[in-house]
């Protein structure tokens, strides 16, 4: 019997629990899902019978060898920074580990050990990082095979809700972590290749430069340029490519409005704002503006030169930035505020569905002939399953799978960018209904 730890129970973590409980149930696996979180422990306690959950700290010594101890295979779904303790632990006791989160610098370093052991670490295996790398990579593969010459390589990625739940003019609710979304592109630079230009982006100008792109049958959206797409140059094989550009989607006229926001300071994380505890959110707003005798309303508009008729100031007077309600923190950044007035009013009710897109366009060359070809997914949460956890959890509950039966003989730290990998799980998918569709 193989026994599959599965560490962090969250949001993203209910398909692919699932999808193993019911792979377990014929292959003879048990499986143990722990989390801190009481109320996450409980709802899993009696809902499936190969599943054994537990409430521990991981990270509490004792506990941790125990849980690990008897496992074929570990799943990390804790937060990234959270990751290299339990690849540490796995290391040390010779257990494959999966997870969905980036390769950082502190996993990169235990690469030697990680093949000296013969052990496969496999990460960037949910949707992105992971999906998208797969999805990528069988389009990459194909043209090279033909002999064609990748010119130009675009691809984005955004969690968004389905129409019918996208009900607010910001057409847009948390459907992940809140800070993330926040913080988004804060310290870094954004870096990509447009046509043989090298271009950055620094974060206080990046939801000004977005990208426009079409779906068919889920009408407009935009992208905002990621962090650093150069980095895909090598990772993808792409040397011949003179556009390389990955990005992040969100509904028209979300970044506009979220320029503001930054221009202004208000997603700034690295100071207490003073006397946050007796302020309106009006207050704080014009804490961020010249002095005025005028109404918050009108000296927003005057400062940014926004229309008051405009979508942005339509925006900012639904979030409740305008409004005379107390704030009600003790202490706070800028991005707290921010966040707690988002969380309060981009929060998915019950009955709302998220919805995730992705595209890829590709130009190429074969035979001397340009072509295109884009390749558009769209996947909408469905039986109490958030889009994001099937594209989180399936490809990795897939992956899990390959790795027991011996499938991936790759050993070392992984990526899912090898055909061993990227074929059987993308063709998994598509049976559980996460498939693209091509355009020419």
């Amino acid at each position: 019997m193989k026994h599959i730890l599965i560490i962090g129970a969250g949001r993203s973590s209910a398909a692919l629990i699932a999808y193993l409980s019911q792979e377990g149930s014929k292959k003879q696996w048990q499986i143990t899902v722990t989390d801190s979180v009481p109320d996450i422990v409980e709802a899993y306690a009696s809902k499936y019978p190969n599943v054994t959950a537990t409430l521990a700290d991981i990270f509490d010594a004792p506990v941790g060898s125990k849980l690990l101890q008897p496992a074929d295979l570990v799943i990390s779904m804790l937060p990234a920074r959270l990751h290299i303790h339990i690849a540490m632990a796995c290391l040390e006791l010779g257990k494959p580990l999966l997870t969905a989160s980036y390769i950082d610098e502190a996993i990169r370093k235990l690469a030697p050990q990680i093949a000296d052991k013969g052990l496969t670490f496999l990460y960037e295996c949910g949707l992105d990082p992971g999906i998208d790398h797969m999805s990528a990579m069988q389009m990459i593969d194909s043209i090279h095979e033909k002999g064609g010459k990748i010119r130009s390589f675009q691809s984005f990625c955004g969690g968004l809700m389905a129409p019918g739940s996208d009900d607010n003019p910001w057409q847009y609710k948390f459907t992940w972590n809140p800070r993330n979304v926040v913080l988004a592109g804060r310290g870094t630079v954004a870096q990509y290749l447009y046509k043989g230009q090298y271009k950055n982006i620094p974060h206080h100008q990046l939801f000004k430069r977005t990208t426009k792109i079409d779906i068919p049958g889920y009408g407009a959206f935009e992208a905002y340029p990621n962090r650093d797409s150069l980095h895909y140059q090598g990772l993808y094989g792409l040397g011949e490519a003179t556009t390389i550009l990955r990005g992040t989607l969100r509904r028209p006229g979300f970044c506009a409005a979220w320029h503001t926001l930054v221009q202004l300071g208000l997603t700034d994380d690295s100071y207490q704002v003073y006397h946050v505890e007796q302020m309106t959110y009006a207050e704080f707003l014009q804490t961020y503006l010249p002095y005025s005798e005028d109404d918050v309303v009108t000296n927003f508009c005057q400062y940014t030169g926004i229309d008051i008729l405009s979508d942005t100031v339509q925006k900012m007077r639904w979030l409740g930035l305008f409004d005379d309600a107390p704030i009600g923190l003790a202490q706070a950044t800028p991005a707290d505020v921010v966040q707690q007035l988002l969380e309060s009013k981009w929060k998915a009710d019950i009955q709302d569905q998220d919805m995730i897109v992705m595209q890829h366009q590709l130009m190429y060359e074969v035979d001397g002939k340009e072509q295109q070809t884009i390749s558009s997914l769209i996947t909408t949460g469905e039986s109490g399953l958030t889009g994001m956890a099937k594209t989180v959890g399936y490809p990795l509950g897939i992956a899990a799978k390959l790795v027991l039966e011996n499938s991936i003989t790759t050993k070392g730290l992984l990526i899912p960018t090898i055909r061993e990998i990227y074929q059987p799980v993308m063709k998994e998918l598509e049976t559980l209904g996460i498939r693209f569709s091509d355009q020419k």
